[in-house]
């Protein structure tokens, strides 16, 4: 009997995906567009995503240009940006709307490092829950009468390898991100 590791290595994938996302989102005093992913901006009587009303480049180091599709769209998308909580400074100009990321104090850091660490740590409490679940399957299957001992051990074992090479992973993203920040 054989058992197949992939729906571990499926939602190991997506949890990855998940970790990697959410660090996007916290400002490291550099200018990247993901960190307006959030933000929601009213128009035309509904609320869409920024992305959807403008695009969004990054104009120098610490600051990124919001140019809308729909120039009647500028405040809106400038109140937005402002009422979004992200610390960002916004200035409006004939070419769109700028927003500039102030420089981050040593307080701010290591409170953007901190939430990094706890988005860390969810993310390796659901790997464990993975690991977990998919141990609890193999032993079953050996219940079942599907496996001997013998191939018990070495599914485990090949988990417990598949399982660290993912956390490897996490901690790999979360100290980019760490980096990032720090720098």
């Amino acid at each position: 009997m054989v058992y197949s590791f992939s729906q571990f290595n499926t939602k190991a994938k997506e949890n990855l995906e998940w970790l990697s996302k959410e660090l996007s989102s916290l400002r490291s005093g550099r200018a990247a567009p993901q960190i307006l992913d959030g933000v929601q901006v009213e128009l035309y009587g509904t609320k869409m995503p920024i992305r959807h009303a403008a695009n969004i480049s990054i104009e120098d180091v610490r600051t990124l240009r919001v140019t809308p599709f729909d120039m009647g769209a500028q405040k809106d998308i400038e109140k937005a940006i402002a009422s979004s909580n992200l610390g960002l400074s916004v200035a409006a100009d004939e070419r769109g709307v700028r927003a500039h990321f102030p420089e981050l104090t040593s307080e701010r850091r290591d409170a953007i490092i901190k939430t990094g660490k706890e988005l860390l740590e969810r993310s390796r409490v659901q790997l464990r829950r993975l690991r977990d679940e998919a141990m609890k399957e193999i032993e079953q299957k050996e219940k079942e009468g599907g496996m001997g001992e013998d191939e018990r051990f070495r599914l485990k074992k090949e988990m417990d390898k598949l399982s660290d090479a993912e956390n490897k992973k996490l901690q790999d993203a979360f100290e980019r991100k760490e980096k990032e920040i720090s720098s």
